[in-house]
């Protein structure tokens, strides 16, 4: 989850880290550092905290180098410390490295070292991989590396500097993401591609158990055995622009107020302009596969979970397949059946999930097919899965997720759609109704967005303080339920809960009085049990704000607020009804002065178990 940035080139190395840094911190900010290559050795800094204090400690006190590696952390061994920020030296300085993953047998490796007179000066399982290479060296830094590799296990990128090799990085992956990009007269090394945007568009993802060697002039990548890799590099085509706020006090508003936008492509990309045709043209599973598949086992974690939650019901509708879905770590060590008429399909936006990638291996390996859903070309996710279906989100920097939860949600009820037509069991009338809609649905949001703001506000403002939360749904909605309670949980740091509203009879009715309860009641399948639910929490004194079907007055006396969504077809509502869901968590946030895109102990992308 640690953010990595290199640099060898012609150019000042500092500035370039720095500002590559600025855009990895989605990635992790309990500390920071950097390491240069000067003309006195390898110069390294670094300070716990935001970003913002390494800059401090650098001010006036820059060391000038060519070449250099730039690191912020999200803490798994050892606590948020400059002891612990990375970069990691040896014991003699000769070899600095910064690591992203986990070294699972740290702590054998430790105490051999330790035996054999190395000092160690922090609590982390990186720090053992700078004074392996220390030992290992002799005047070879791949041969070095190689040998390190040998001895370690776990999950890991990382980034390299030796003293003795002047204007060079090496980088290695396994299990963990890592990019090069390609420039004029310099060359990057980074773990995502906004890091190197500025400078570069054109770049290397790394593969499994690859190790690549940069220097300004060259690049060249070799498996862990030696042998060559080649590839041609991928052309970046999203803007810069979408790295940055233009204008929006936060990324996590900002991608808010995208969402339209990002539907509407995703959506493009499936369904012609007047609504009436859907093409999966380009999904590397024919129609006759797809429709012998007789069971659907849905993959993911976090908010990619909830997706998946939404996904089973319209599966199941519109395709007629059962389908189970499956927290991705528990399913690495469960024993769900899969077999050859399993369609896996894996969902993770950045496509680095651990868990997610361990789940989709293991589908494989017994026999699954495996479709990937991810937001980022070129991923491990989709690079591994036989198959992969891209959402239109664009770039996504706040942590909590947002515009990548609902085009998975799109691109997820369009899939169904499709798998629908091909096995028959979805009339052509219906097919025809729900395209209709389809087309729709991001006017729909941008109306939601724009007329939801004021309540939302108003309803943070009160309940922004001294309360916890309870989000109830049903159906194609109680996955939003706990996408909501999510949401809250993660930037504003208030207890919340999401449950399936029958359930509330089952326990959570004994809280009611104490908490606001949140009920997603729009027009349904389920609405009338929904309203009964509602109706037993208002009798028991339980305040209710209540997301309803624009026209329904019916709930009125009992929401303390009501706010009123479009009408649309249930299976498309979750679109519209996580929207106010999403403002009420960035408004509590917000009030409550808390950092709403780098929400305290989170990262972006979950690369470690």
């Amino acid at each position: 989850m640690c953010g990595i940035m290199g640099y060898a080139g012609n150019q000042s190395a500092l500035p370039i880290l720095l500002s590559g840094l600025q855009r990895l911190e989605y990635r992790g900010y309990d500390s920071a550092g950097v390491v240069l290559q000067t003309a006195d050795g390898l110069a390294c800094i670094k300070e716990s905290g935001a970003l913002g204090e390494l800059r401090k400690l650098l001010d006036g006190h820059a060391p000038e180098g060519r070449c250099g590696l730039g690191h912020t952390r999200w803490a798994t061994h050892g606590i948020p410390s400059r002891e612990n920020a990375h970069p990691h030296l040896s014991c003699h300085g000769e070899v600095a490295v910064i690591h992203n993953g986990v070294i699972e047998n740290y702590d054998s490796l430790k105490r051999e070292l330790l035996g054999k007179g190395h000092r160690f000066v922090s609590q982390t399982d990186s720090e053992v991989l700078a004074h392996l290479l220390e030992d290992a060296y002799a005047g070879d830094p791949v041969a070095a590396v190689r040998a390190v590799l040998s001895r370690i296990k776990g999950y890991f990128a990382f980034g390299i500097l030796f003293q003795a090799q002047p204007d060079t990085l090496i980088g290695v992956r396994f299990n963990n993401p890592l990019v090069v990009g390609l420039g004029e007269g310099a060359n990057y090394l980074a773990s995502d591609i906004p890091a190197i945007l500025p400078y570069t568009r054109r770049v290397l993802f790394l593969e499994e158990r690859e190790i690549v060697v940069v220097r300004p002039e060259s690049v060249v990548v070799t498996d862990f055995a030696g042998a060559p890799r080649t590839r041609a590099p991928y052309q970046v085509t999203w803007d810069l622009a979408e790295a940055s706020k233009e204008g929006f006090p936060h990324f996590m508003l900002k991608e808010i107020m995208e969402q339209p936008r990002a539907v509407r492509a995703t959506f493009s990309g499936h369904v012609s302009p007047e609504g009436h045709n859907l093409s999966f043209a380009d999904l590397a599973l024919s129609a006759e596969r797809l429709a012998g598949f007789t069971r659907v086992l849905l993959l993911a974690c976090g908010t990619s979970w909830h997706a998946a939650l939404t996904a089973k019901y319209g599966l199941e509708e519109l395709a007629g397949l059962p389908t189970d879905v499956q927290i991705a770590s528990e399913f690495r060590y469960g024993d769900t059946p899969v077999g050859a008429s399993t369609l896996a399909i894996a969902i993770s936006q950045s496509g680095e999930t651990s868990d997610t990638l361990a789940a989709l291996r293991m589908a494989r390996e017994r026999g699954g097919t495996v479709l990937a859903v991810t937001n980022i070309v070129g991923s491990s996710l989709a690079r591994e899965a036989d198959a992969v279906l891209y959402t239109r989100a664009g770039l996504e920097v706040g942590v909590a997720a947002t515009k990548t939860y609902t085009t998975q949600l799109a691109l997820l009820t369009l899939f169904a759609l499709h798998l629908g037509r091909v096995r028959g069991t979805l009339p052509e009338d219906r097919l025809v109704q729900l395209l209709d809609q389809v087309r729709g649905v991001p006017d729909r949001m941008e109306q939601v967005l724009s007329q939801t703001a004021a309540a939302v506000g108003e309803c943070a403002e009160r309940y922004r303080t001294g309360y916890n939360f309870m989000f109830i749904g049903r159906r194609y909605n109680y996955p939003n339920a706990f996408e909501g309670a999510l949401k809250l949980k993660e930037i504003s740091y208030i207890h919340a809960e999401g449950y399936c509203a029958g359930e509330m009879k089952h326990g959570p009715l004994a809280l009611v009085n104490n908490v606001p309860t949140v009920a997603i009641a729009v027009q349904g399948r389920t609405y009338d049990k929904m309203r009964s639910n509602i109706e037993v929490i208002h009798a028991r004194g339980g305040v209710l704000i209540l997301l309803v079907t624009e026209g329904d007055t019916s709930l009125d006396a009992f929401g303390r607020f009501v706010i009123p969504l479009p009408a649309v077809d249930e299976i498309l509502s979750p679109l519209l009804t996580i929207l106010p869901l999403q403002l009420l968590a960035y408004q509590v946030a917000v009030r409550n002065g808390k950092n709403v895109d780098q929400p305290r102990n989170l990262a972006k992308s979950v690369t470690v178990e």
